[in-house]
């Protein structure tokens, strides 16, 4: 028999044989496209009543409105039954993608560790989802290679999720033909306009693809024109990283990162895109000087691994894969003839022929530089002056031939020495050692402000600035397991209007050794706070905020308080450890944010299981709270109090999560047979809500008189220096 599901328009039919069937019941199928397990329920055997009873309240749980992606999902890794995961499998066509994308971890590792059946029912959607997006696709290549990974090397290469893979990346699932005569005529990705070569993104020496005169076109057989560019863009930015880990001292990897962002900046603008954004748009230059280079010990990452955090410009797009990517803009160098403070003082004082210029062009051999041959001038809107436009790019478009000596207005001096003489808003010092400190403290906005004025990009009404930190040598799908965890408590919270506040941040997993994040903004780590202030925490937001009577502070303690409870909860229900102050954040407005969370369930650091107590909360924060017996602290007591008992209400919603995640997976959370058990109890279901309260003051008061938190601490502070 066959059945077909079309769950909405204009989604093709998917059919999945069950077998052979007779004459009557394909008739019926074609009329109920259900399982035939359900069907049975029209014509019930008298041996098979109570077995009809249940597929009759399993269609009607399916049908009805209740019935959502998350349900979907569960069923799909519970039922033992063909004909159901099929049916599954097809109503994932009904879902909008935004629901399905959240569960695609789940879906992916059910597909490389579970049964064929399974198998078979998850794959018609992946393959129809793959054919019409190249963000899609190459997000389920590089969960498939993660997941894969786990499984022994014999049988890793021939697994399904591996023969999937290969598939996807050999980009046989192209969209329509018509669709991919359009990709084809706009594919303004890494070629040249010049000469119409094909190249690497690849920044190394090393690069195996070389141009020369009696080859003037090379093309890469491995890499699909579909989905070359992302791939190599993102290939570049990982080698970075690993390259990195090779120099001995910050400094250096600062210059070496620098220096690498500005020869990335040759091939940009492209058909690239920041993966962790969530709208369209097209790379098309990372401001170089702004990177930064992270310490392990204040971000808490993997020691071994060196991550760095850019920013981004991109110009916004309805739909990266057919809009026009944006022309080059070239940059220019200007060779100063005078002191920077001289030409400062010039600029401030309208003198625009203070001293002589020459423009010249930071590409010396244009040929170098990415381009793109399909997306006709970017377009200048009317009205615009020499204020708001940069005069550097316009002369640097009109003339790149050019090394004559020109003049340039004052407006345009300043702007180009923004960034070198912007005072960043901040308090906090410059330390060689710790460079992201000043970097991360300084406002968001003044940040986008001050990179849009150096921008040759910036007077575009479509640019926007993105960040993201790039990681290296470091499994994040632990990381990623927890940002679901986080999005389902903080979903739950919003449903039972909890006002528990927590910031989930988006991981993209790469491999099983690499990835992005997207950073926290407007937020330094508690270390950097004490070792730049040197006060204690409750000083800092009086500094910060105001006394503590006014309207300021109490708005900022409110906001650490609701921030505290709902991290305290996720910490005591993952069993979230190596809680150190390099691993949590305060932002602008009093929120603490936890960071990484590499240490989970059943995992800790060197698998000590030292740090005992249910979540940190040190006497720095209780002050900050009003002391022990201040309505706040009692406030913070009753938020966890509320977000336990809504948590519960859903418990189901991050089992689920999860346990399949669980399924085949070698990650160290999962270490041992009772991490689900264990997890479950720490939702006590069978206690009451007097109890529950009990339970509260009990864990409260065990973590906030906890040896082994400041015994961690201390430990920190003598091996990493962390405060």
């Amino acid at each position: 028999m066959i059945i077909t599901l079309k769950a909405l328009k204009n989604v093709p039919d998917v059919s999945v044989d069950t077998g052979p069937a007779s004459s009557s019941e394909s008739s019926t199928s074609a009329k109920n496209p259900i399982p035939s397990s359900m069907t049975r329920l029209h014509k019930p055997r008298p041996k098979d009543v109570s077995s009809s009873q249940q597929s009759s309240w399993l269609l009607r749980l399916f049908e009805s409105k209740l019935f959502d992606v998350s349900m979907a999902i569960s069923y799909l890794y519970s039922s033992k039954d063909p004909g159901v995961q099929a049916y599954i499998g097809n109503r994932l066509f009904s879902f909008l993608d935004s629901e399905v994308d959240f569960f695609l971890p789940q879906l992916l590792n059910m597909y490389v560790h579970m049964d064929a059946h399974v198998g078979d029912a998850i794959k018609p959607y992946l393959v129809y989802r793959c054919h019409g997006s190249v963000p899609f696709s190459l997000t389920c290549a590089w969960l498939l290679g993660a997941y894969s990974s786990d499984m022994h090397l014999s049988t890793q290469t021939h697994s399904r999720g591996s023969k999937l893979r290969k598939l996807i990346l050999s980009d046989e699932l192209q969209p329509s033909a018509r669709r991919r005569r359009q990709d084809n005529h706009s594919a303004g990705m890494f070629q040249r306009s010049k000469s119409d070569a094909t190249v690497s993104l690849s920044v190394t020496p090393s690069s195996n693809l070389k141009r020369t005169s009696s080859n003037p076109r090379v093309e890469s057989p491995e890499q699909p024109v579909r989905l070359a560019p992302q791939r190599e863009f993102v290939k570049s930015l990982l080698g970075i990283g690993k390259r990195l880990a090779t120099l001995p001292t910050k400094e250096q990897k600062t210059h070496r990162l620098i220096s690498e962002l500005s020869l990335l900046n040759h091939k940009l603008p492209a058909r690239v895109w920041l993966p962790t954004a969530t709208f369209q748009h097209h790379v098309v230059r990372v401001p170089h000087t702004q990177a930064v280079v992270l310490n392990s010990k204040d971000k808490t990452w993997i020691r071994d691994s060196f991550p760095y955090l850019i920013y981004v410009e991109v110009l916004e797009c309805e739909d990266f894969e057919s809009s026009m990517v944006p022309v080059r803009i070239p940059e220019t160098r200007v060779r100063i003839t005078r002191s920077v403070e001289n030409i400062a003082v010039a600029a401030e004082s309208g003198d625009t022929r203070t001293g002589t210029f020459s423009i010249v062009p930071n590409y010396d051999n244009d040929e170098d530089a990415w381009s793109t041959d399909d997306l006709g001038m970017l377009q200048i809107p009317e009205g615009h002056s020499c204020d708001n436009i940069s005069q550097f790019s316009v002369d640097s478009i009109t003339s790149t031939e050019s090394r004559e000596t020109v003049y340039i207005q004052a407006g345009d001096i300043r702007r180009r020495l923004s960034e070198q003489l912007a005072q960043t808003p901040t308090s906090f010092r410059k330390d060689p050692e710790d460079p992201s400190a000043v970097a991360l403290k300084e406002p968001w906005e003044e940040k986008v402000r001050r990179i849009r004025e150096a921008s040759p990009y910036g007077h575009l009404p479509t640019w926007r600035l993105l960040s993201v930190i790039v990681k290296c040598g470091d499994d994040l799908r632990q990381e990623l397991l927890a940002f679901q965890v986080l999005q389902v408590l903080q979903w739950v919270w919003e449903q039972e209007r909890v006002p528990l506040w927590i910031r989930p941040y988006r991981i993209l997993v790469l491999s099983s050794d690499s990835g992005m994040i997207e950073p926290v903004l407007n937020a330094v780590s508690l270390h950097q706070i004490k070792k730049q202030s040197q006060i204690p925490l409750l000083d800092f937001l009086i500094q910060e905020h105001g006394p503590q009577t006014s309207e300021g502070f109490l708005s900022a303690q409110r906001a650490f308080v609701q921030s505290c409870a709902g991290y305290s909860l996720v910490c005591y229900l993952l069993q979230v450890k190596d809680r150190h102050n390099g691993n949590i954040l305060l932002d602008s407005e009093g929120h603490i944010i936890h960071i990484d969370f590499g240490f989970i369930l059943s995992s800790s650091p060197r698998n000590l299981g030292f740090e005992t107590s249910a979540f940190k909360l040190t006497t720095e924060f209780v002050d900050v709270m009003g002391g022990p017996d201040g309505d706040m602290f009692n406030y913070y007591k009753m938020l966890m109090l509320q977000g336990l008992i809504a948590a519960r209400k859903h418990m189901d919603k991050v089992l689920q999560i999860v346990e399949i995640m669980q399924q085949g997976s070698q990650l160290a959370c999962f270490h041992g047979s009772s991490t689900l058990r264990s997890l479950k109890e720490r939702f006590h279901m069978s206690l009451t809500e007097e109890q529950l309260q009990l339970l509260v003051e009990t864990l409260v008061e065990g973590s906030m008189r906890s040896l082994t938190t400041r015994l961690y601490d201390g430990f920190q502070y003598l091996t990493n220096g962390i405060m």
